[in-house]
């Protein structure tokens, strides 16, 4: 299952910069199809460990059966409290690729798709109760407008709303194309694909609290990450990149620096180890096209 569940991005600078020690203790924060966590587990030594999260089903299938891993299937915002459960306190290193996975995209039921017809859902926890349904048929128009303007940097969020609200009056909207379809109004005729990805993507990460939830694992990187330990995060649109470079830059998600009081000097918790970010090369993209807007940073814990 994993190799078509999904394929992983900048797999070789991913491990690389993790700079693993044999005996180490890793995280990978979004296993998925396992790709960058089987490659971790290559480099470890006999006493060397894993811990890989993730919330979806679909992810535990491709587990493989290996003495270093323990699998957590859970949101990574629980980081902290699930390797304490474990006994672990400090770690080595953290890995995290933050896009959605090929798979989630490619199975029409999960309603994640623009191209294929489902059930309007898109919750990584299938457990959870918020799905898409809820947000569209339920949010009043603040909710949905904010939304739209915060999370899929949308020009015309109000509108937008104000035609949710309206077409869901008529009926409830219940499958992505009877979305789709109601929202043509505000979809511009020659970019339509393109607006429809951001209006997508505002709603997915409502429904799956991704940006609450980043934050909240970021701020424990901090904490769990042993001095001269590596961050290795892989972001893929701008409001994580910006709290990826926030917590690098100043060891908080705010990105305000904080200053010591003695010497007036700003307090360091990362050296930089990218300027700027990796990005995939010409050939990665054409053989995997999801892997065109990833941005790799690394960070060393001082």
């Amino acid at each position: 299952m994993s190799s078509h569940y999904h394929i992983p991005v900048l797999l070789h600078s991913c491990i690389e910069n993790l700079n693993i020690e044999p005996n180490g203790i890793y995280v990978d924060i979004t296993f998925g199809g396992g790709g960058h966590s089987k490659e971790i587990l290559k480099h470890l030594g006999p006493n060397g460990k894993l811990f890989s999260f993730d919330q979806d089903e679909d992810a535990a299938k491709n587990v493989p059966d290996d003495q270093h891993l323990t699998f957590v299937q859970q949101n990574f915002r629980f980081l902290k409290n699930y390797l304490r459960l474990n006994g672990v306190t400090q770690v080595d290193g953290i890995l995290g690729d933050l896009g959605v996975s090929s798979h989630q995209f490619d199975v029409a039921e999960r309603g994640f798709s623009i191209r294929l017809d489902a059930a309007l859902d898109m919750r990584m926890n299938q457990k959870s109760s918020l799905s898409a349904f809820e947000v569209i048929n339920e949010y009043d128009i603040n909710q949905l407008a904010n939304m739209f303007r915060n999370y899929g940097e949308l020009d015309n969020a109000g509108k937008l709303a104000k035609q949710i609200i309206a077409e869901r009056e008529v009926k409830s909207i219940k499958t992505v194309n009877e979305f789709i379809e109601a929202i043509k109004p505000c979809t511009p005729k020659f970019e339509a694909n393109k607006y429809l990805a951001k209006v997508f993507q505002a709603i997915r990460m409502e429904v799956n609290q991704e940006m609450d939830a980043l934050k909240e694992c970021l701020t424990q990187c901090v904490e769990v990450l042993k001095p001269g330990g590596r961050l290795v995060m892989m972001s893929y649109h701008s409001l994580e990149d910006r709290l990826v470079k926030n917590i690098i830059k100043t060891g908080n998600i705010e990105g305000v620096e904080k200053k010591d009081v003695v010497f007036g000097t700003s307090k360091k918790v990362f050296k930089v180890l990218t300027t700027k970010p990796i990005i995939p090369t010409e050939e990665e993209i054409m053989q995997n096209s999801r892997a065109r807007s990833a941005k790799l940073r690394v960070a060393e814990k001082l």
